[in-house]
């Protein structure tokens, strides 16, 4: 956790690494504030106007500009990341803080990196780059188009098509599980501009505007709900200058905009757990039975202390790799690490939160309730699980090093 952390920081000064403690605070002020207002709103609000309320309380707090570069209008994070990209480190913080008091907050502000980032990766027009700074401005929202009915762990299975045709490509094809669907601005859509669903190459990145003729969305339900749905490209025309990247380097520039993000999904994952924590400390001190504090019996103390070193691991985990991602280095392994064990760790912490509410634990509404639906998601996107377990089984053969001779008798 970030409370021993220096909180002083001058408006207007490049961030240092010391200063995280200090975003820490900014991002839960602004976690308070998104968990206020939704809880003093009508049940009948909606999932695009809770979205809204994330959005527009990161926009107040100037927090959006860290999912832009600062080279295109993002802040600048000093030493943490160069102005050409964004820092893994300052948005592990936010989106830990964030995630801790509402699943609204954590959303908004990481789409609109995730959804923007590509056209920072590929792109050096100036209309595209202005649009990128609007991002930052909280002016607009965008959404990443990758999956399909045929392609999700992988990619390859593309199937939507880009056909060229003069100065201006066609797409058609449609995306389901799209996050953002029904409040984007803009797309960017990865589409097959050669070769047949199941090749690698031939895929390509595309900026593709909501109000452009021929694009329809329909959102549908999740079980934590947020604005998501599917995305029918009906002969969409884009310039050719919208492409983003190289014609057919798609995967590339895809598999990129993930890396520097999927990191980020563990902070998350360990928000959710370290609220859901605070949350059973708190009901096992002032809930009594027969005669004595739920927190006096063995059991549950024992719950506890294992959530809370799994916890930690699982954060000290994160750190490592946010590091690395930052560093430059190859961070293939610890990134997966830190995925699979934050993500599945925080569904074994919310699971336990539950069972220590008992019949308060499952009642839809209650905070421990909502942290278990919240969790079970990470599990799955920006690479399951079990694409996790595959890249760190092929790191562990190829680096674990062969016992020496004679050691074992």
């Amino acid at each position: 956790m970030s409370e021993h952390l220096p909180t002083s920081r001058e408006d207007g000064d490049a961030m240092a690494p010391s200063e995280l403690g200090a975003l820490h605070a900014r991002a839960d002020e602004v976690g308070r504030a998104v968990e206020a207002e939704l809880a003093a709103a009508s049940p009948e609000l909606g999932e695009i106007e809770a979205y809204r309320v994330g959005h527009r309380r990161l926009q107040e707090a100037g927090l959006l500009r860290l999912v832009v570069p600062a080279s295109a209008g993002g802040e600048d994070v000093g030493e943490l990341a160069p102005a050409s990209t964004v820092s893994v480190r300052a948005m592990v913080t936010c989106r830990q803080a964030l995630a801790y008091r509402h699943a609204m907050a954590d959303l908004a502000f990481v789409e609109q990196g995730l959804g923007s980032f590509p056209i920072a990766l590929g792109s050096t027009d100036a209309g595209l780059l202005e649009r990128l700074a609007g991002v930052a401005r909280g002016e607009e929202i965008p959404a990443l188009a990758l999956t399909e009915t045929g392609a999700g762990s992988d990619l390859s299975g593309v199937a939507t098509r880009a056909e060229r045709d003069g100065d201006d490509f066609v797409l058609t094809g449609a995306k389901t599980y799209i996050t953002n669907v029904g409040v984007a601005d803009f797309y960017t859509v990865l589409a097959r501009t050669s070769g047949e669903p199941g090749e690698r190459d031939g895929l390509t990145m595309f900026f593709v505007e909501h109000r452009a003729e021929g694009l329809s969305t329909r959102g549908f339900e999740v079980m934590a709900p947020h604005p998501i749905g599917e995305l029918f490209l009906d002969g969409v025309r884009v310039p050719a200058a919208h492409v983003l990247g190289e014609i057919g380097a798609g995967m590339d520039l895809a598999l990129a905009n993930l890396a520097r993000f999927r990191i980020t999904v563990a902070a998350a994952a360990n928000g959710f757990a370290r609220r859901a924590l605070a949350e059973s400390v708190a009901h096992l001190s002032r809930r009594e039975q027969f005669g004595r504090p739920l927190s006096s019996f063995q059991g549950l103390r024992f719950d506890l202390a294992e959530m809370d070193t799994r916890l930690r691991a699982a954060e000290l985990l994160t750190a490592e790799a946010a590091a690395a991602v930052d560093a430059g280095e190859d961070a293939t392994a610890q990134v997966a690490r830190a995925k699979l064990f934050s993500t599945e760790n925080a569904s074994w912490v919310c699971d336990r939160a539950v069972q220590h509410h008992g019949g308060a634990g499952v009642r839809v509404g209650s905070v421990v309730e909502r942290l278990f639906r919240d969790t079970r998601a990470l599990r799955i996107y920006e690479g399951t699980s079990e694409v996790q377990k595959l890249v760190l089984a092929k790191h562990v053969l190829k680096y674990t090093p062969a016992p020496d001779a004679g050691a074992s008798a």
